[in-house]
C-alpha cells in the first residue's frame, strides 16, 4: 500500500487548531512583520498538518511560510516539525537554470575570459584525418612515395652541408610550421562553415533593409576585400570606413550607400518664388458688359449738341 493511500485526508483537529503555534514558529525564523495572514492548511498524514502563512518579504511575491506541526499517538500536545519558505501557485520564481555553454551569447566574452571547446564540437573536425590520402596501391600513392623519398635524400644532403652550429632541428621546423598555421589540430567542419555563413548572411546579406535600398551590390564595389577558401565565392570583407559593415564579413549580394561606384544624385531643382507687383493697383469693373454699352450713347448725345449750336 502506497503512502498516498495511507495518508489521512481529514486534518487532525488539534494540529489544525495550532495556528498560533505555527505563526510563532514562522515569526522566529522570518524577519519581523514578514509573516502575513493564515492562508490554508494541508493534512500531510496521520496527525501531521502544514499551515501556510502569507509572505510579505519584498521580492517573494506569491511565496508562503509553511509550518508543519504534529502530535504523537494518544498525545494532546502538538509539537513543531519544521518551518520553511515555499513558493505558491502564483509565486515569482527564478528562470530555469541553463548551463553556461547554452547561456553564452556573441559578445559576452571579455578580456581574460576563456571559452573551451568540447572534444566532439560539431563545428570542428581534425586538421588531418587521412581521408585525403590516396589509396596505397594507386599510381598517385606511388608517385607521392617517390617524391617523398627524393625530398628526404635532398634534406639529408643539405643537413650534411649545414654546420652543426646552425643545424635546424625537427622542433624548430615544427614550431615554424605551427606559427604559419600549418599544424592546427582541428579545422572548421562543413557544419561550422555553414552556420557561420548563415549567421553572416542574416546580418549582412541581401535580405537586409540596407541591401534592399543600396544602389549596387558588394560584388562590384572596390572596397570589398576577397576572402580565401570556399567562402570566397559568397563572402568578402568590407573596407569602407563609412559603411555600417566596415571590417565585417559581408555577402557579395549585400550593399550600402557607400558603394564605390555610386553616382552622386543631383538635387531636385526648386522653382523660383512668385513675384507680386505691389506698385500700382489694377482696376476691375463690377459690370463690364453694362459699362461697355453706355459709351456709344454718351458719344451720340454729344454729337447732337454740337449740331444744334452750329
Amino acid at each position: 500500500m502506497s503512502a498516498a493511500t495511507t495518508r489521512s485526508r481529514t486534518p487532525d483537529r488539534l494540529c489544525a487548531e495550532a495556528v498560533d503555534l505555527a505563526r510563532t514558529a514562522a515569526e522566529e525564523v522570518a524577519a519581523p512583520g514578514v509573516v502575513g495572514e493564515h492562508v490554508s492548511l494541508v493534512s500531510e498524514g496521520d496527525r501531521v498538518v502544514t499551515h501556510f502563512f502569507e509572505c510579505k518579504e519584498p521580492g517573494y511575491r506569491g511565496w508562503r511560510w509553511a509550518v508543519t506541526v504534529a502530535r504523537a499517538s494518544r498525545a494532546k500536545i502538538v509539537t513543531l516539525d519544521e518551518t520553511v519558505l515555499l513558493p505558491g501557485p502564483d509565486a515569482l520564481l527564478a528562470p530555469e537554470w541553463v548551463p553556461w555553454s547554452e547561456r553564452l551569447r556573441p559578445g559576452d566574452m571579455g578580456p581574460g575570459d576563456l571559452l573551451p571547446t568540447e572534444a566532439e564540437d560539431l563545428r570542428l573536425e581534425p586538421g588531418y584525418s587521412g581521408e585525403d590520402a590516396p589509396p596505397p596501391n594507386s599510381v598517385i600513392a606511388e608517385t607521392s612515395h617517390d617524391l617523398a623519398e627524393r625530398v628526404e635524400e635532398e634534406d639529408a644532403e643539405l643537413t650534411d652541408r649545414i654546420p652543426a652550429a646552425v643545424s635546424v632541428t625537427r622542433g624548430q621546423i615544427a614550431a615554424l610550421a605551427e606559427e604559419l598555421g600549418m599544424r592546427r589540430a582541428r579545422v572548421l567542419s562543413r557544419y561550422g562553415l555553414r552556420i557561420a555563413a548563415d549567421r553572416w548572411e542574416e546580418s549582412f546579406g541581401a535580405a537586409t533593409p540596407m541591401a534592399q535600398a543600396a544602389p549596387a551590390t558588394c560584388v562590384t564595389c572596390a572596397f570589398l576585400m576577397p576572402m580565401a577558401g570556399s567562402l570566397s565565392q559568397a563572402f568578402g570583407v568590407c573596407a569602407n570606413e563609412f559603411s555600417p559593415a566596415d571590417g565585417r564579413v559581408v555577402s557579395l549580394s549585400y550593399g550600402c550607400g557607400g558603394h564605390s561606384e555610386a553616382a552622386v544624385m543631383p538635387k531636385t531643382p526648386q522653382p523660383p518664388p512668385p513675384v507680386f507687383d505691389s506698385v500700382a493697383s489694377d482696376a476691375f469693373p463690377l459690370h463690364p458688359e453694362a459699362d461697355a454699352g453706355s459709351v456709344p450713347a454718351v458719344a451720340e448725345a454729344g454729337a447732337d449738341a454740337d449740331l444744334g449750336h452750329s
